[in-house]
């Protein structure tokens, strides 16, 4: 592609995004630090569900040195709904190493910044453009779905190999003296006109230069490989009462929801009735022995690979000891103090019924 082509293209996207571009929060600032935790959100969540967070989090957190201080578990809170838990965890450790490593300075260096857990190839380049104006172009969903209509990519969005592909894609537009500005701009263009169904061509700034609008099969791109059915597992979970309490257990720090607080429980074996898988789960996990009392509800969830169907019940302690194989931790709760620990997303969906019981 020759460079005044390349030139007028630039020109184009900066212009409409200029003029176009969302007034969100972690637009109107320059502080590397709430930039950072924008893209730390934004990663594999839509927009209008992060804003209520991100704006939450710096009462809470203002900067890295509060974050860093924090207890684990309020981090976790603040963050409770949003997902993907890792993302906060590793921010923990993260602003941690930044408050003794580097005095509270969010390190401008790249090797720097993308030693700092949780910080991968895209959040190093988004925030170093953005917060920095250091010319590193990223590639994210939004991106990879612009490039493959803009210059008819082939190879599936889907596929962590193909990231090279739109890389190099990306880099013959890249604008490195307007690093920041340049990455947003494309993006905005994937989130608001280039969406994934019905796009809106008409007032594309790429629209003079997109090879699939021209040959009209915009339809056609992005490619995507297709997945294997999403598995769904039968889950019973158990709240047990004993005299006004009720116990809760806490997930051990690493792996999927870490640090959250949860209802024992656990898969249904095959040809096994979820009532027995209940009793059967909270002895294994915790070492009592409770009797089923009532059915509580069932909760439909989604994650990313996977779904579940939990199926809850209220159970009556009847007798042992607490003996942890599994949780890290354990509590006897009131009800009304179930608002002070995070819980997983799933559970948030029954805790309002068991609320009014």
């Amino acid at each position: 592609m020759k460079a005044e082509k390349i030139a007028r293209i630039q020109d184009r996207l900066l212009s409409w995004y200029e003029k176009e571009y969302r007034r969100l929060p972690w637009r109107e600032t320059d502080d590397p630090y709430r930039i950072w935790v924008s893209e730390v959100m934004l990663q594999q969540t839509q927009v209008n569900t992060v804003l209520p967070y991100y704006r939450n989090f710096f009462l809470h957190f203002p900067d890295v040195k509060s974050l860093a201080r924090a207890d684990s578990q309020d981090v976790l809170k603040a963050w409770e709904g949003l997902g993907y838990y890792a993302r906060a965890r590793n921010l923990h450790k993260a602003a941690n190493i930044v408050l003794e490593k580097y005095k509270g300075k969010i390190p401008d260096n790249w090797n720097e910044f993308r030693k700092l857990p949780g910080v991968g190839d895209y959040i190093a380049a988004a925030v170093l453009s953005i917060a920095f104006d250091q010319p590193y172009s990223v590639v994210d969903g939004n991106v990879k779905r612009v490039l493959a209509r803009l210059f008819q990519i082939d190879v599936p969005v889907n596929k962590s190999a193909s990231t090279k592909t739109f890389k190099a894609a990306v880099d013959k537009l890249f604008d490195p003296r307007n690093a920041g500005n340049f990455n947003q701009a494309m993006m905005e263009t994937g989130a608001v006109i280039c969406k994934p169904k019905q796009p809106d061509c008409v007032v594309c700034p790429f629209q003079l230069f997109c090879l699939s609008y021209l040959a009209q099969t915009v339809d056609v791109y992005p490619k995507r490989t297709k997945t294997p059915r999403t598995p769904e597992h039968h889950i019973a979970v158990g709240v047990v009462f004993k005299k006004n309490r009720v116990l809760i257990t806490r997930r051990k720090p690493e792996g999927l929801l870490g640090g959250l607080w949860e209802f024992p429980g656990g898969k249904v074996r095959k040809g096994e009735r979820a009532e027995a898988a209940c009793v059967r789960e909270i002895m294994e996990e915790v070492n009592l022995s409770v009797e089923v009392i009532s059915f509580l509800t069932r909760v439909k969830h989604a994650y990313t690979h996977f779904k579940i169907r939990v199926d809850v019940f209220c159970c009556n302690y009847i007798k042992g000891n607490i003996r942890l194989n599994g949780p890290s931790d354990y509590r006897w709760i009131k009800i009304d103090e179930i608002d002070q620990y995070p819980f997983p997303k799933a559970n948030h969906k029954f805790i309002p019924l068991l609320k009014r019981t």
